[in-house]
């Protein structure tokens, strides 16, 4: 069997983010304010401050506006908890994202609870997970999404088209990946299993997924004879592993070598999922800022 066609997120993730540039230049063009993501970093932790600063600096180059709030590692609970009520009342800002993890003296749940729904761009409010819950197959997505699963999704549809009818194993159980994976499979008239730690003989269920997806945050945990033949593979795992010459480098949750000469479809890490997360992001802050000002959703 010839090795499995590579997802290129990398390259999917740049046009998407060329489309959301193209849906900003219009709904400015259309007379309206640059869409607006506020991003909230407490304290000094090196990765965080990496991540917001990319962050910021794509919604610049897309043409929204990007409003940068940093607080010291000090700050109270209830000192967040106002500054997130001051801008959910802010019409500029269309989105908001709280950068985790918070300081320990802040409780994280109350703060993204706090978060005004329509612009929770990480999809993580209890309100957005019920509507994701709740929604009806093929209806639109008119609401904040999780980013990482919907860029698992984008990439599924791109490279198979419809997967109405496939089987989808989801490995991985979690709030942030797993169970709105298979809420957004099931939209897409899927048949969906989640499986787990916990689940019994997991390498036969894998066998007969015809998609697989795999965020359980174990290296290189899954191996090519758990894999149907011709499976569409989703690995959303990224773990760091140390190589011989005393640096790292990062593999994901399924062994790529030997999953390569089974499935049909697979992703690479990196260059799989993790580049779909942030251009997500920037689709649902536009999105927001339609849904604010009115406008239908819009497919990108």
């Amino acid at each position: 069997m010839a090795d499995a066609k590579t997802i290129d997120g990398k390259a999917f993730a740049l046009g998407l983010r060329q489309r959301v540039a193209t849906g900003v230049a219009d709904f400015v063009g259309q007379g309206h304010a640059k869409p607006g993501l506020a991003t909230v970093l407490v304290g000094a932790d090196p990765a965080s401050q990496v991540y917001v600063r990319s962050k910021g600096k794509l919604a610049v180059e897309l043409g929204m506006a990007s409003i940068d709030r940093k607080l010291p590692a000090e700050t109270t609970e209830q000192e967040l908890l106002a500054l997130i009520a001051g801008l959910n009342a802010d019409p500029a800002v269309n989105g908001i994202l709280v950068q985790l993890p918070l300081p320990k003296h802040i409780d994280t749940a109350k703060i993204l609870l706090a978060i005004d729904p329509a612009k929770d761009v990480d999809g993580f409010h209890p309100i957005n997970v019920g509507r994701l819950g709740s929604i009806a197959p093929g209806a639109p997505l008119d609401f904040p999404v999780p980013c990482t699963p919907l860029g698992v999704t984008m990439l599924l549809q791109d490279a198979l088209g419809t997967l109405g009818g496939n089987h989808a194993v989801v490995v991985g159980r979690s709030n942030l990946v797993g169970r709105p994976v298979a809420q957004l499979l099931l939209r897409l008239d899927c048949t969906v299993t989640i499986t787990h730690s916990r689940t019994r003989d997991l390498p036969a269920l894998c066998r007969q997924a015809d998609i697989l997806v795999v965020a359980i945050g174990k290296t290189e945990f899954v191996r090519g004879d758990w894999i149907k033949p011709g499976a569409a593979v989703i690995d959303v795992g990224i773990n760091r592993i140390p190589t011989a010459d005393g640096k790292s480098r990062l593999v994901g949750d399924v062994a790529f070598a030997e999953a390569q000469q089974v499935a049909g479809h697979l992703t690479p890490v990196p260059g799989g999922v993790g580049p779909m997360t942030v251009a997500c992001l920037m689709y649902n802050t536009l999105q927001a800022a339609r849904r604010a000002a009115g406008l239908p959703y819009l497919a990108v």
